[in-house]
């Protein structure tokens, strides 16, 4: 039985207002499949969905890692991968996956309420709403690629930006058996959930920002202006300690200061790692003092307009390179 999809305009890294609408499907019928970013679809129970895959050049007959990408709320798959010409920290995935030999997915959910690509997650409370069996796309996409490819089962990864780390988040609860870690950015765990409770343990990753006038880092209503009827989150700190308890990791984190290579960009980014959780997990919070709604970025910045809605982006880290390093040791047990 599908949930309910759940849809927050203006909401994600959402409908970025600097996207024009204008959008043409890629052409890929004359590229070289043997490795390179190609544009695909699937037909999940008779709906036919779109993503992209990219795969690195020299890859070896071993087993290799997985990565999925999800994007937030209002983006497409071009828009992540850089191909739209915009600005983009995930297409950055791409140049990890040629250096350390691992396959990205970049799936696209299906069009909202307001004619944009979103995620079912699991929001019981928010009201905006459409259906879409995105579970059984991510399964298929799993199912999909392993059959061409030689993934190692053991290292399927996933990470989302805010209604994207939203569904890593569902992912990481009800598909707790086929993920090893998940990495959540702009976002935390609904605090009225459709969902269960994950069966198995796993490595999750959080990065949020403290100026996040969409997600709110205390918790609460999402939204910018808040909006009953997109739903609710609990605060990054309670959603930090649900998996904390779930995992059996330590209570005390260790904690590291990142150096402040960008003063203009509102604060300083602090790690807090809670380690030795059963069977190897570990929970991770980027806490991004300052920031606001998007993922951080040294190489992709984004422009005074977009943080004149979404305030202020980060510049000391890596968003891609800080969840690789995250997911890199974490196996599924």
């Amino acid at each position: 039985m599908n949930k309910k999809e759940k849809m927050i305009p203006g909401f994600g890294l959402i409908i970025l207002i600097f996207l024009t609408g204008c959008y043409k499907p890629v052409d890929t019928s004359n590229r070289n499949e043997e490795s390179g970013l190609f544009t695909k679809t699937i037909v999940v129970e008779g709906t036919v969905r779109r993503y992209a895959v990219y795969i690195p050049k020299g890859l070896s007959d071993s087993p290799h890692p997985l990565v999925f990408e999800l994007h937030g709320g209002g983006i497409r798959i071009e828009d992540m991968t850089g191909e739209s010409g915009y600005k983009t920290p995930y297409k950055l995935w791409m140049g990890l996956a040629d250096q350390n030999k691992f396959i990205v997915v970049y799936p696209e959910g299906l069009n909202g309420s307001y004619g944009k690509p979103t995620w079912n997650d699991c929001r019981a409370n928010a009201t905006v709403s459409s259906e879409a069996d995105d579970m059984g796309f991510i399964r298929a996409l799993m199912n999909e690629i392993s059959s061409n490819y030689n993934i190692n089962k053991a290292h399927i990864y996933v990470s989302g930006t805010s209604n994207g780390g939203l569904m890593a988040l569902r992912l990481a609860v009800e598909l707790s058996d086929k993920i090893a870690a998940v990495a959540a950015v702009a976002a935390a765990m609904p605090d009225s959930s459709e969902c269960g409770q994950p069966q198995n343990p796993l490595s999750v990753l959080f990065m949020n920002g403290t100026n996040d006038n969409h997600l709110p880092y205390s918790g609460g209503v999402i939204g910018n202006p808040p909006d009953p009827t997109h739903g609710t989150v609990y605060s990054t700190g309670t959603s930090v300690s649900i998996w904390v308890n779930f995992d059996g990791t330590d209570t005390i984190p260790a904690v590291y200061t990142y150096p402040d290579l960008d003063t203009d960009d509102g604060g300083n980014v602090i790690r807090y790692t809670y380690a030795n959780g059963k069977k190897g997990t570990e929970v991770v919070l980027y806490k991004v003092n300052g920031g606001g709604h998007s993922a951080p970025s040294i190489k992709e910045r984004y422009s005074a307009l977009f943080e004149r809605s979404f305030n202020k982006q980060n510049h000391d880290i890596e968003m891609t390179t800080e969840v690789w390093n995250f997911f890199k040791d974490k196996s599924l047990k």
